[in-house]
């Protein structure tokens, strides 16, 4: 049964107010909307459901759920696998930088041992060592990355507040359909065919002018 807690805790994790530094990061949307591939909300939603569908939103689905149902030991070699999808040196940061964060705040208020690891393994981790529901866990990880990406939009195509807000209410159907089909994945069915978003990331490394870090 899912708790009120669980529901509260997740809320906390997944705030825009925890400290993972996550409106710091595009995932090179900030390119693709300099470039001109992305300008208007249509283009925005297809842009970010690719990248959840067959880029890092589902692959980081399933690295959380090995997470959350792997033991201790087992972690390095996860961690070791999700640092081996990051496709570009600033994925890579996006993930190691905010799975550092999350350890360290979240191991100074639950006092869970979490220490140095991607960002999806460490709240997969978390999440069992709470208890949380796993499906539920994933569910809020993809949301607040969707609507991180979303608010992105917002400010650099710019969309308005009411076309986001439509956006993520959309969006927030195919995270819940994610993390519905992950919940019985295995690592085995990790891949990844956003390759535009990929190389929206690589392209960002050496963009001239831009406010985001990935």
């Amino acid at each position: 049964m899912v708790t009120a807690t669980d529901i509260l805790t997740l809320t906390q994790w997944f705030s825009p107010g925890y400290p993972v530094g996550a409106f710091a990061y595009s995932h090179g949307l900030e390119w693709a909307i300099d470039a001109g591939e992305v300008t208007r909300a249509e283009q925005t939603g297809a842009w970010i459901a690719e990248v959840l569908r067959n880029g890092a939103g589902w692959n980081d689905s399933l690295f959380l759920g090995a997470a959350y149902q792997a033991e201790a030991n087992d972690l390095s070699e996860i961690d070791a696998m999700s640092c081996a999808f990051s496709a570009s040196a600033e994925r890579m940061k996006e993930t190691r930088l905010q799975g550092e964060a999350f350890c360290e705040i979240t191991s100074k208020v639950w006092s869970a041992d979490l220490r140095g690891l991607t960002y999806p393994v460490a709240v997969g981790r978390a999440a069992r060592l709470r208890g949380l529901p796993l499906d539920l866990t994933t569910q809020f990880y993809l949301q607040a990355f969707m609507a991180n990406l979303v608010a992105v939009a917002m400010r650099l195509v710019p969309l308005g507040q009411t076309e986001g807000q439509k956006l993520i209410r959309e969006l927030t159907q195919l995270c819940s359909q994610i993390a519905s089909d992950a919940s019985g994945a295995s690592l085995d069915e990790l891949g990844n065919t956003a390759f535009l978003s990929d190389i929206a990331a690589m392209k960002h490394e050496t963009q001239y002018s831009r406010i985001f870090r990935t």
